[in-house]
């Protein structure tokens, strides 16, 4: 039996955040339907990789759920979402509070349908009333945050090119979810699960924002250089790049024996974390040098073997074809329309033991599932031809 055997989810989620907590649901076996635009919504086409034109991005958050096919702001489309949310125990949708009571998906609105259901929805900058309704995506959470402006070079901030903010903040919307469920059985209530990029990317960036304001150090952008702890940078080999990182003293003290610098030990300027952090240009160096002469296999050969955490620089098609990647069994070929070749989706980043998660579904291609699940809630095959012709569904 799954995790979330029963459990019926309603997801209106768009892009990342909502579509991920979805996904992450659906893998430890809640039913999941995405409600879709007539002929597809805006966020499967973003990377396109099939024929049609699906993404990788949405292949990715999408797995295991039917889609519907609804224009939700039509009277005959409002009604069919009221049947589909009374028969729901979440209703997941990330968007700014204003849209949801628009759309009436806010949380009053939906209680007034289902006493006990429980609505998860991720905003941009959270329900401050200042700052509820302003919209934004995940390069908008890493730059507010102070994150952007300590990375990269100094003159030039540059943001991670994968949205880690948007997944980070679907992971805490699948927890919330969790914890909205589990209360539910005690108490019999439903309620509000919120989450924000906001919210997100400060506790991402939250060691260098409380160091700013209890020591002042107006912290600059180093490369690839970690400022407390060193060396810990991304390093040249002869025929590739690789990141390393040193912390602590035992670390350290065999960093300096694979290098052949012992005495770095007995160096009055390397005797905590801070200190060779802040000479950390020229441990790096050191270390560059010691690099150059090694190919990267040898160099991480080494590194492993002094137990010091290293690891390739790859591309997406070496991380593809890496051993250790490989040998992890993180990824589930699946088939889908359209496309040549098995997508390697991404398995869910947590596992139980007893009760994993599965990929059981490959995700849906829009309204593919529109006449069953509209049968599922009493519609007969005259209402779903009906539905059609006037473009609801």
């Amino acid at each position: 039996m799954s995790v979330l055997e029963g459990i019926k989810v309603l997801d209106l989620g768009r892009y990342i955040a909502g579509p991920f907590c979805a996904a992450l649901l659906a893998d430890y076996g809640a039913d999941v339907i995405r409600v879709d635009r007539v002929g597809g919504s805006e966020d499967r086409y973003i990377l396109p990789v099939s024929e049609q034109g699906d993404g990788a991005q949405f292949l990715q958050v999408n797995r295991n759920k039917r889609s519907i096919s609804l224009e939700i702001d039509t009277p005959q489309g409002k009604e069919v979402l009221h049947e589909l949310i009374r028969r729901s125990d979440v209703v997941i949708a990330n968007m700014p509070p204003r849209t949801l009571a628009k759309l009436g998906l806010d949380y009053e609105s939906l209680r007034a349908i289902r006493q006990d259901i429980i609505l998860t929805a991720s905003s941009a900058f959270g329900s401050a009333p200042a700052v509820r309704d302003r919209v934004g995506f995940d390069g908008v959470g890493q730059c507010i945050s102070g994150a952007v402006h300590i990375s990269g070079l100094p003159d030039h901030p540059m943001k991670f090119m994968v949205p880690a903010v948007d997944f980070a903040t679907g992971l805490s919307c699948a927890l919330g979810t969790m914890m909205a469920l589990y209360e539910r059985k005690s108490s019999g209530n439903g309620q509000e699960v919120g989450a924000s990029l906001l919210q997100t990317s400060l506790n991402f960036a939250s060691s260098c924002l409380i160091e700013e304001a209890v020591l002042h150090v107006d912290r600059q952008a180093t490369r690839n250089r970690a400022p407390h702890y060193a060396p810990s940078d991304i390093f040249r080999a002869r025929d590739g790049w690789f990141i390393a990182q040193v912390i602590g003293p035992a670390m350290f003290k065999r960093w300096t024996r694979l290098v052949g610098k012992p005495e770095l030990m007995d160096d009055e300027r390397f005797q905590s974390d801070p200190q060779r952090g802040e000479h950390g240009e020229y441990l790096s160096r050191l270390m560059n040098e010691w690099s150059a002469q090694l190919t990267r296999t040898e160099a991480l050969a080494l590194l492993e073997e002094a137990r010091i955490p290293a690891s390739p620089v790859n591309s997406p098609r070496e991380a593809l074809e890496d051993d250790a990647i490989r040998a992890a069994e993180a990824f589930h070929p699946m088939d889908y329309p359209g496309v040549s070749e098995p997508v390697p989706l991404i398995k869910s980043p947590v596992a139980l033991s007893r009760t994993p998660p599965t990929i059981r579904r490959r995700p849906p291609q829009p309204g593919e599932h529109t006449d069953e699940v509209l049968g599922d809630i009493g519609y007969s095959a005259d209402d779903i031809a009906r539905l059609r012709a006037q473009g609801v569904v």
